[in-house]
């Protein structure tokens, strides 16, 4: 075997070894769509019934390579002023200094600290919520819908479907014990519009 034969045979060797370390790219960024993502909760109403709310995502980002979950991360502001739970005088109730005092705690934070990934489309998202001046540890099941461009190729979402649960009393909002319940749950759909610097990939054929 000549030395040009044997040095392109190592460098094909090279190239393999290589291959996996540079395969997956580096996360993306993504900025929360306000329009098209949605914070909805439910509790109890003294055994009667659960009635729905919703609130407005103010601000966010996200990092997140669907190959690699490892280095995902993400923070998110929630207008907590925003709440509509579809009655004008039912919203001051409830974003009175007695519940939720929307006047002093404008804003609910959450930041992730790790991403804990179950298959393909499924995870949960470990993190810190700030509600009502307090954190706490909180858990975050959610699903990757998908990540592609939209209809008009203008931009690539990434979109994602999560529910969670939390102890409202853990957060000190403690008003009214007897007609509201302590549970709350929560339903989050959320989509992310990468920045213009991001490559783009579309996940439908891989995650139908």
């Amino acid at each position: 075997m000549n030395r040009t034969l044997s040095r392109r045979i190592l460098a094909l060797c090279l190239a393999g070894l290589t291959a996996p370390l540079t395969a997956h790219a580096a996360p993306r960024s993504y900025r929360y769509d306000p329009v098209h993502s949605q914070v909805l909760f439910s509790i109890d109403h003294d055994g009667f019934s659960r009635p729905m709310g919703r609130l407005r995502i103010a601000q966010g980002s996200l990092r997140f390579d669907p190959d690699d979950w490892s280095q995902a991360s993400t923070t998110l502001d929630i207008d907590m002023t925003s709440l509509d739970m579809g009655d004008a005088a039912w919203n001051k109730a409830v974003c009175a200094s007695s519940l939720l005092d929307c006047k002093t705690y404008p804003v609910a934070h959450f930041a992730s600290t790790s991403v804990e990934r179950k298959d393909a489309t499924h995870g949960i998202l470990h993190g810190v919520l700030t509600l009502h001046g307090v954190q706490q540890p909180i858990d975050i099941p959610f699903r990757v819908n998908r990540i592609g461009k939209t209809i008009y190729g203008l931009h690539t979402i990434a979109g994602f479907s999560a529910t969670a649960s939390l102890d409202r009393t853990a957060f000190g909002i403690t008003g009214f014990p007897h007609a509201i319940g302590h549970d709350v749950a929560i339903w989050l759909e959320l989509e992310g519009m990468a920045d213009s610097q991001t490559p783009n990939t579309d996940t439908r054929k891989e995650h139908p």
